[in-house]
């Protein structure tokens, strides 16, 4: 995703009023760009609030910044300058992360950011996307570049569904149960585990690459009195929106996502899956035991 991401953002630098604004990061990959458009692909080093702050001033002259960078470095750092250069002042921008919540997990917890999305849910007006598949970034990109002027969250990850979707914003329907059945909402790249954990169980799987804005009328018109969410970041993040929507419905919510506990380990990203319970064999667990009439 991120090598599609970098082709995609280099032929909109043809656009004068697109800039890219890194912080070391992928700086190598934006290298022929920067040399072509010097006054437009900034590279500020390793300071993503100023890397942030530089956006803002680019958004007020009345340019659209793609600020790029690992997610913990570019939404928990910069917080603060997302929320006072972008949305106090009432420019948009386009935030592109990587990283996920933890594909470089070899790294470290510094390089780990599953709370990205739930922080982003804060701030005022702002549109997030996780694309479940490298094909669905150049649409993605396009959207939130071109004719818009509000903040966008794009999330990308080294992990990716089999099949894309490119016309999955909202709600789409990728195994129907029938009406009534319990419904599944998978976000990003986890609806392959997501599908291989119902296989065979009669819940109907819904795919969307846009948590925010949320489908709320895809979800109503989908939705039984059984409902899990499940989400390649933080547990919960999109439980508000799902409680609102559903609020003069009786229902039942299974967040599933990352955990909060900090389990201090290394390992691959197949590993904080199955430690977090993400992978077909943990989301079967969970989704059998909300399912079970103990349940």
């Amino acid at each position: 995703m991120r090598d599609t991401f970098v082709t995609t953002a280099t032929a909109f630098l043809d656009d004068p009023r697109t800039a890219v604004v890194l912080a070391d990061i992928s700086a190598a990959a934006f290298a022929p760009a920067a040399e072509r458009h010097p006054d437009r692909v900034l590279n500020v080093g390793i300071r993503e609030q100023l890397m942030v702050g530089v956006a803002g001033g680019l958004a007020l002259t009345g340019l659209r910044p793609i600020v790029h960078s690992y997610a913990p470095f570019l939404v928990e750092r910069a917080y603060e300058q997302l929320k006072l250069d972008l949305d106090h002042q009432g420019v948009g921008a386009v935030l592109v992360s990587v990283g996920a919540s933890y594909d470089r997990a070899a790294a470290g917890r510094t390089h780990l950011g599953p709370a990205d999305v739930a922080l982003i849910d804060t701030l005022r007006d702002w549109t997030v996307h996780v694309p479940g598949h490298r094909d669905e970034v150049p649409g993605v990109l396009r959207g939130v570049v071109h004719g818009r002027q509000d903040s966008a969250y794009v999330r990308l990850s080294t992990r990716g569904n089999r099949t894309a979707y490119p016309d999955a914003d909202g709600l789409r329907v990728v195994r129907d149960a029938g009406p009534g059945a319990p419904l599944l909402v998978a976000v990003g790249p986890l609806l392959d585990q997501a599908l291989a954990a119902v296989a065979d169980r009669p819940v109907t799987v819904a795919y969307t690459r846009r948590p925010r804005p949320f489908d709320t009328a895809g979800l109503r018109a989908l939705a039984g009195t059984e409902v899990i969410l499940v989400e390649p970041y933080l547990a919960g993040t999109s439980a508000r929106v799902v409680g609102e929507a559903l609020a003069d419905r009786p229902h039942r919510l299974l967040s599933l996502g990352v955990g909060r506990t900090d389990l201090r380990r290394y390992g691959a990203p197949e590993d904080h899956d199955r430690w977090h319970g993400l992978d077909a064999a943990g989301l079967r667990r969970s989704v059998d035991a909300f399912l079970s009439p103990a349940g």
